[in-house]
């Protein structure tokens, strides 16, 4: 009896060391430590009613001004649910993998057996404890790969997170963009409309032809085909900004925008810099050495579990109507007659060696894509700066001048609403350069992150 309750005793130490915790509020901290340094923020679980309207009342208190770019970041992570829906997933992704670094639960029998009937039966009781020999010697091994496995849960958690900021960005730069040509594209509307006006007045009076005035009714024709488009343009980058931060429609009627985009920063990041950054912060390629390495842990596992994975150990105690109790222990080894493990040694040998060439992939990847992204962001803040340094300017003096002209009775008023045109046409341009640079930014700082990277969920 002592013996067995020895092996019990044993048992229950060893089931209890082996209990792997849960490691949520590790995956939320890191999770949050990789949003705060990358995007400036950090997400918010909403588990309970209390977290959700503490969320709602944050996402009030940002809408009560014009909602900036930092602050359409903020909103998305706390509050939006497709966002809260990735979250949650990935917690039950974790508990998966934290089940998987525990041992298997040891097996209890208990046989109850009757010889005979009446006064003169024989009660035999049979009770043993087994559990796998192998899953204690191969659990420290497990334990380890499991929490490698859990890393890259984490950086791949960490990605969906990055992308929704990248996204809410994005869609903000867009809607502000949108609205910011609207208002150009009705001014210039307005400017044609005025002319057309005044040229059926003049071909009216005689002062003007049929040609003339055809000329500048097809120009106010353009003007208004532009400002439609424009406020098509402007409604739709409004509505895809509410879908990015997850507003419902009361949200979405108070939501301002800003009505221009920001200055342009006065010089680009060095190149080098920003190779550095991605080769050491981008999260597929984090996540694909935590691949690398787990797949390494569970290949020398397998060297052992091709032979001996069914090694099973039991103690045993049985007792019987009129005799002394039997203690004993029992070994289940299963012969490898049929199956010697090679198929799957071989099979563990190549996700291996595929995990090795994906994270070489991937790192040839990362630097490429920084790179284009780095190209991309650079070309187009040299072309924001060009229109708004030069282009605009040059076009603002035309104009200037014309009017002066026109004050001196030297070019007509239809001269004069010509240049305004233009004017208005290179500015048009130049808020569509400014986008492109403010778009090019987020997907320098995506590029740099690897959130957008489909390599990272691609991996195992």
């Amino acid at each position: 009896m002592n013996a067995f309750r020895t092996s019990a005793a044993f048992f229950a130490a060893l089931l209890l060391a082996a209990c792997a915790p849960l490691a949520l509020d590790r995956d939320r901290e890191a999770v949050t430590a990789v949003a705060q340094a990358q995007a400036g923020t950090k997400p918010a679980w909403l588990a309970t009613g209390d977290d959700r309207a503490r969320a709602r009342a944050e996402a009030d208190r940002l809408l009560e001004a014009p909602l900036l770019a930092d602050g359409a970041v903020r909103l998305a992570l706390a509050h939006d649910p497709a966002l809260q829906a990735l979250l949650f997933e990935a917690q039950g992704a974790s508990a998966d993998a934290t089940k998987s670094a525990r041992l298997p639960n040891p097996v209890f029998t208990f046989e109850r057996l009757v010889r005979g009937s009446g006064a003169g039966a024989e009660t035999e009781i049979n009770r043993m404890l087994a559990f796998s020999l192998f899953e204690v010697v191969a659990w420290p091994a497990r334990r380890d790969a499991a929490l490698t496995r859990q890393e890259a849960q984490r950086l791949r958690l960490a990605a969906d997170v990055l992308r929704a900021a990248s996204n809410a960005r994005e869609a903000w730069v867009r809607a502000v963009a949108a609205r910011q040509a609207l208002d150009y594209a009705l001014q210039a509307r307005d400017a044609a409309q005025a002319g057309t006006e005044l040229a059926r007045r003049m071909e009216a009076a005689g002062n003007f032809s049929r040609w003339q005035r055809a000329k500048q009714q097809a120009f106010d024709a353009d003007a208004l085909a532009q400002a439609t488009r424009a406020a098509r343009e402007a409604m739709a980058t409004r509505e895809a900004l509410v879908r990015a931060l997850g507003l419902d429609a009361d949200q979405a009627a108070r939501l301002k925008l800003p009505e221009r985009l920001p200055d342009l920063p006065v010089q680009a990041p060095a190149e080098a810099a920003a190779l550095r950054t991605a080769l050491d912060e981008r999260l597929d390629v984090r996540a694909a050495r935590f691949d690398l390495e787990t797949r390494a842990r569970l290949q020398g596992l397998s060297r052992i579990s091709s032979y001996v994975d069914g090694l099973r150990l039991g103690v045993e105690r049985n007792s019987a109507t009129g005799s002394e109790s039997q203690r004993g222990w029992q070994v289940e080894l299963p012969l490898p007659i049929f199956d010697w493990g090679d198929a799957q040694r071989a099979s563990d040998q190549a996700a291996y060696t595929a995990s090795l060439h994906r994270a070489a992939a991937t790192g040839v990847v990362a630097a490429s894509e920084t790179r284009e992204a780095y190209a991309a962001y650079r070309s187009a803040h040299e072309l924001a700066r060009h229109y708004r340094d030069v282009v605009v300017p040059l076009r603002k003096e035309v104009a200037d001048e014309t009017l002066l002209r026109y004050n001196g009775m030297l070019v007509s008023v239809f001269e004069l609403l010509a240049d305004a045109r233009e004017q208005s046409a290179s500015v048009a341009l130049a808020i569509e350069a400014e986008r492109d640079f403010w778009l090019a930014d987020a997907n320098l700082r995506a590029a740099q992150s690897g959130a957008k990277s489909r390599r990272i969920q691609e991996l195992p």
